[in-house]
């Protein structure tokens, strides 16, 4: 009977009772050619120890050495400091206080900066030069930069247009240069709308408000009229201080302390951890 039994379990497709489930091993992890081996060595070398020379016989390249041994790395020669923003300086001041004698010595001492050359319909001035100190144009040519959106900023100054053209702005900051920016508190107050806190905003003064009518006085420019008007608005310009980032006062006879004091502002700006970020 027992034997019939077998036979019929041998021959039959199905059991009459479930077999246990079969076992299931996990296939031998293997680890990658080489892994061991680089692991020993390793932990060997951490437990080796390094012999370090004696501070005060080894030279400075042997405790280099032993230095970056110990670390297992090397040092690095490239600058902590991260590489500063080009900025975008905007000076402005009352008419009179030397603008454009503090820009032009700042670019005889200081490297990659740039001036940014402002266009007018003003007349020429005896001893400018076009494409240097301004761009001299009609009013015709100046309206038709406004149109096509060819300027920063613009604005009429005494019956003048003036504008800021953009391409150089773009042209030397993508060169890493910085800008520097000649405007009246009236396009300082634009800039500051378009700028934000990304431009560093420099009023320049005289050393007081008589110095500053003697050198109107001195110029001998402007007439009676145009004197007055000028003085006029200088007093207002004035209470417009706080708006601005740095004061800096241009005394007669002291050109040098306030150029080296608008050097220190663009240093001290360029040492910031958060940095400035001029869109144009």
């Amino acid at each position: 009977m027992f034997r019939r039994f077998s036979t019929a379990l041998f021959h039959s497709k199905q059991l009459p009772f479930p077999l246990p489930p079969k076992p299931i091993f996990a296939a031998p992890q293997t680890l990658p050619k080489g892994l061991f081996f680089t692991s020993a060595i390793k932990m060997a070398d951490t437990q080796k120890s390094h012999p370090f020379p004696s501070l005060e016989q080894a030279s400075k390249p042997e405790l280099l050495r032993a230095l970056e041994s110990s670390l297992r790395t090397s040092f690095s020669s490239d600058s902590i400091r991260p590489t500063p923003n080009p900025l975008i300086l905007v000076i402005s001041g009352p008419s009179g206080v030397g603008k454009d004698a503090v820009i032009k010595r700042l670019r005889e001492v200081r490297e990659n900066l740039h001036f940014v050359v402002t266009a007018t319909s003003r007349a020429m001035r005896p001893g400018e030069v076009d494409g240097k100190d301004y761009f001299f144009v009609s009013k015709e040519e100046f309206l038709s930069m406004v149109e096509k959106d060819e300027l920063l900023e613009y604005a009429m100054v005494y019956g003048d247009y003036k504008g800021i053209p953009k391409k150089q702005i773009r042209e030397f900051m993508g060169k890493g240069c910085d800008v520097v920016l000649r405007v009246d508190i009236q396009g300082a107050e634009t800039l500051r709308r378009i700028l934000g806190d990304s431009g560093v905003f420099i009023f320049l003064v005289a050393e007081s408000e008589l110095a500053l009518v003697e050198r109107l006085v001195e110029r001998k420019t402007e007439s009676k009229e145009e004197l007055l008007v000028r003085i006029s608005t200088a007093r207002e310009e004035v209470k417009l201080v706080k708006r601005f980032d740095y004061v800096v006062v241009n005394a007669q006879g002291k050109l040098e302390e306030a150029v080296d004091l608008v050097g220190s502002i663009i240093d001290a700006e360029k040492a910031k951890v958060r940095q400035r970020r001029p869109l144009i």
